[in-house]
This record gives structure tokens, sequence and C-alpha cells, in this order.
């Protein structure tokens, strides 16, 4: 039962990765641009949902649900104060700075407020473990609800892609940002409303890691949000359903890498899993290539 409990705990937090990592994929599929701030939404959400029931009293499902508000508001903030004015920047060096200086602007914001220790996050996830094979394998809550959330959550972010206005705009920009707005689509609204839904994204992805590894920091989003964009590289950054797979691929990697190779070195393997696949598909599983215009 060793090997199915590692492989369901990698799928799980695979499951955390392939959320975050839609934050990434959304971003660069449509605005072209790579978010390196998102990791710090992660931790930004985290720390609202700790603050409004440890401080506040307040029921769990309500923080969470004023913690996606609170990043939603945050990431549309940051695409309009931080990365709209430089969009059209001749060199996208510019647009990477930013978004590191975002990340550091976060992390001292935490730390200022909440400190360096790091701070025991309660689990907002209440229902009971779930047993099988007469009780020789148990799967924690916050197991279960992680993998149900991320099935959702894909599945909804699809159907919004393919099935509305909305969706079908950001796929008109993604192609080509001019001949949407000559199209009579609002370019601008589209990116921020995509910065909104990968921010809200980021607030669940946070309360889901923090719920299954209780520990909570103005540094606990840097590392995920790190191998959450790999997970969309490893996929096809761009892709919906290749962070899905990029997420659960990796977490699986780590997973078993920890319980079979080393706990040590884990990362590294992480990493390395990804040199590999860019070795042999440069796109990621799931991309494409994109033919240049001249």
């Amino acid at each position: 039962m060793s090997f199915i409990t590692y492989v369901i705990s990698g799928i799980s937090l695979g499951s955390v990765y392939a959320i975050i990592a839609l934050g990434y994929s959304m971003v660069y599929g449509i605005a072209k641009m790579l978010n390196f701030a998102h990791g710090d939404v992660i931790m930004v959400g985290g720390f609202v949902v700790y603050s409004l029931t440890s401080s506040m009293g307040m029921p769990p499902i309500v923080a969470v649900v004023c913690s996606m508000i609170f990043c939603t508001i945050l990431g549309v903030a940051i695409e309009r104060i931080a990365y709209r004015p430089l969009r059209n920047a001749a060199s996208s060096l510019a647009v990477l700075i930013t978004a590191i200086g975002i990340s550091y602007f976060l992390q001292n914001i935490a730390l200022i407020i909440y400190g360096s220790s790091p701070k025991i996050f309660s689990s907002v996830i209440t229902i009971p473990p779930l047993k099988l094979a007469d009780g020789a394998l148990t799967i924690s809550g916050e197991t279960v609800v992680t993998i149900a959330a991320c099935i959702v959550i894909m599945v909804g972010l699809t159907l919004f892609i393919n099935k509305t206005k909305a969706g079908q705009a950001m796929l008109a920009v993604s192609e080509d940002r001019g001949a949407a707005s000559l199209m009579g689509i609002n370019v601008n609204g589209t990116i921020a409303l995509t910065f909104a839904i990968g921010s809200a994204l980021a607030a669940v992805a946070g309360v889901l890691l923090c719920s299954a590894y209780p520990s909570l920091s103005p540094y606990t989003g840097a590392m995920p949000g790190i191998k959450a964009f790999v997970a969309a590289v490893f996929g096809g950054i761009g892709s919906i359903p290749g962070a899905l797979i990029g997420g659960i691929l990796l977490g699986l990697i780590e997973a078993l890498s920890k319980a079979y190779i080393s706990f040590q070195l884990s990362d590294a393997i992480v990493f390395a899993a990804l040199i590999v696949v860019l070795l042999v598909r440069p796109t990621g599983i799931l991309g494409r290539q994109i033919q240049e215009k001249v």
C-alpha cells in the first residue's frame, strides 16, 4: 500500500501545482507575459484566510471566498499598474524585471505585517479521511478535496473558455491581439480578466497547499510558484490541459523521488526531468510550435 499512498500524495501535490500553473498558462497564452509574482499571490491568499479565521473568527468557507475576492482585486491591480504600461515594451526583459520586483514587494509587505516566523495554518477542510481496503489505505480529507477541486476547476475553466463570449474573446486575443481589437474586443479588459481568474485560482491553491502542509510564511509561495511554472512548461505553457498534465506528472515525480531516491535531491530530480522533456519536445507535452509572422 505504500506505493499507492505515495502515488495519491503525488497526485494531490500535483493538483495544487496544476491549479497554480493555470495562472501562468493563461497569462502567457493570452498576454504573452510571464507573471513571476504569481507565486506570491498564493502566499497572500493564504495569509488572508489565516488572518480572517484566526483573528476574526470567520467561518473557513467565508474566509476562502474573501481571499479569492482579495486576490482577484490584487491580480487586476498588478496587471493595471505594473504590467499594462510595459505591454508594448521593446524588450520583454522589462516585464520580467518588473515581475520579480512585484514578487519581492509582496514578500516584504508580508514580512512587515507578519514577521519572518512561520505561522501554523489551521486546515479549512473538515471532511473526515477516506478509508479504503478495510482501513489499510487512508486518504486525508485535504487530499480528497484538493484532487476534486482540481478536476472541477479544470472542467469549469475549459467550459468557460470554449462556451462563453469572454472565453472566446480570450482565445481571439491569444491568437492576434491587433485583429481582436479591430473586431471590437476589449483587449485590456480581456487581459485584466485573465489576471483576475488566475489570481483567484492562486488563492484557492494557497489555501489547499497550506491546509495540506500547515505552515505559512512570506516565502510560502516562492518554491511552489517556481515548480508550478515548471509544470506549465512541462505540459506546454499556454495549454490548460497541459497545465493539468504537467502538474500531475511533476507531483508524481516529486513524491516518488522523495520516497524511493532521496528527499534532499527531489527538487533537483524535478528540474532534471524538465530538462529531459524540453530536450525531447521543446514546446512541452501539449505545446504547439508558434509560427512567427514576418
